[in-house]
């Protein structure tokens, strides 16, 4: 039987940080919010974020599509939108890989 590791989190990721920078908790906070409100304020004006060997944030429009109401089971139209996209570089696709 395989045991399901626990995601890392936002506080565990920002401790990690801080301990591989040896930088402080508040400080690696700060980074780290800014790096996320920087791709997130790219991603809405539609533009990419790619960092070389990790790879690619950018933006993908999803159609407007039929679904079903799992409650009713009566059809329902998802509106066509704007969906966040993550692409891997190679060198992180590799490095998984093993």
């Amino acid at each position: 039987m395989s045991t399901v590791k626990k995601p890392l989190g936002k506080t565990e990721l920002i401790d990690a940080v801080a301990k591989a920078t040896k930088l402080e908790k508040t400080k690696a906070k700060a980074v780290i919010e800014a790096t996320i409100d920087v791709i997130t304020k790219e991603l809405k004006k539609n533009g990419r974020v790619q960092l070389t060997g990790f790879g690619t944030f950018s933006t993908s429009r999803r159609k407007k599509r039929m679904g079903v109401n799992p409650k009713t089971g009566d059809k329902i139209t998802i509106p066509a939108r704007k969906v966040p996209k993550f692409t891997a570089g190679k060198a992180l696709r590799d490095t998984i890989a093993g």
